[in-house]
């Protein structure tokens, strides 16, 4: 190189970052075909991070603060290539800047029903979703295994793989939590609880910290929402299976009736008519049959409950509970009682 173009040659004597947008986690300083003045300053806000990387390897991090850039400030770098401890010549080095702060309101969500395992039902399947924190804590592990020499990369690039993370480990959370799937959605916080401590090992692979973690609804499949729906329109706080069968008989009456009268004329309103009479014969057979039944307990006791049954009836007062009909120690008393009764 001429002595002219010595003279051309510019020197970085300040190295910082000032972020412009939201979302970036990691920033390459543009060097071009510039060299770092000894002596140059180094300036790392709050919520920042640097690295200087030597042909590919990491040497030397910096936190906030303004750093004056030597041998003393700079001891991985000299030694990788071998500097003098006198020297004063400048020198190129990639600088990484990371963004420490934490990264809120990131959304997580089962696309599908999950398949989780319970203590009462064995499996069941269920909706969820929330939002989630994190923030960037080892800035050196991140720079190796996920942003590298990429000029920039944000969050939204992270996005894919973390909510990959959080839904890999929904099922051994719920197990973890020991909540039963009818308590879940009353025990959010203690499920979100569960699920964050299982996941932060996973971040922490990455260089990242899961700061906090919520779970804002848990859904129910289809066919127990209709039966809780059911339960809620009769208005029972019991558990009398009787009444509920016939509140299904005379839910299934006009409808029926009209299914079967659509054939029009004499003879469809006739087959309207008569499964409608047919229909309430039976009902009045069921609200006979309720009228001298013994009390719900005894029989009961007597002769024990069908595990569908329980399970039914545990839905229903699980939906009751979650609307406030019910207190949490009525429903774990009911509960008791119907695990006892399986035959």
């Amino acid at each position: 190189m001429g002595l002219m173009d010595f003279i051309k040659k510019q020197f970085i004597d300040v190295i910082q970052w000032t972020e412009d947008a939201d979302g970036t986690l990691a920033w390459r300083f543009p060097m071009a075909d510039q060299e770092i003045q000894n002596g140059a300053v180094l300036i790392v806000r709050e919520s920042q991070a640097a690295v200087f990387v030597n042909e590919g390897q990491v040497a030397d991090v910096f936190g906030p603060g303004t750093h004056h850039l030597s041998t003393q400030t700079l001891p991985v770098l000299t030694n990788l290539k071998n500097w003098d401890k006198l020297f004063d010549s400048p020198f190129k080095s990639d600088v990484y800047f990371f963004s420490t702060r934490q990264q809120l309101d990131q959304k997580w969500g089962t696309p599908q029903p999950v398949t989780v395992r319970d203590a009462d039902f064995g499996a069941v399947r269920l909706r969820a979703f929330g939002n989630y924190s994190f923030r960037l804590v080892d800035p050196k592990l991140f720079h190796s295994a996920i942003s590298g020499t990429r000029e920039r990369y944000g969050v939204a690039e992270l996005d894919g793989q973390l909510r990959g993370l959080v839904l890999q480990n929904i099922s051994q959370a719920i197990a973890a939590s020991g909540v039963p799937f009818l308590d879940l959605a009353a025990q959010q916080q203690r499920f979100a609880q569960a699920l964050q401590q299982q996941l932060a090992p996973e971040f922490q692979k990455l260089g990242l910290q899961l700061e906090a973690m919520t779970v804002q609804s848990i859904s129910l499949p289809e066919d127990l929402q209709k039966v809780l729906d059911q339960k809620i329109g009769m208005g029972m706080v019991g558990q009398n299976m009787g009444q509920f069968m016939q509140y299904q008989t005379a839910q299934a009456i006009p409808k029926f009736a009209e299914g079967s009268g659509q054939g029009g004329g004499v003879a469809g309103d006739a087959m309207g008519l008569g499964a409608g009479v047919a229909l309430g014969q039976v009902l009045a057979q069921n609200l006979q049959a309720g009228l001298q039944a013994p009390p719900a307990g005894a029989a009961a006791a007597a002769a024990g409950l069908k595990p569908d049954e329980v399970m039914a009836t545990l839905e229903k007062l699980a939906d009751l509970k979650n609307k406030g009909i019910l207190t949490q120690e009525e429903f774990d008393a009911k509960k008791a009682e119907l695990l006892k009764k399986l035959v």
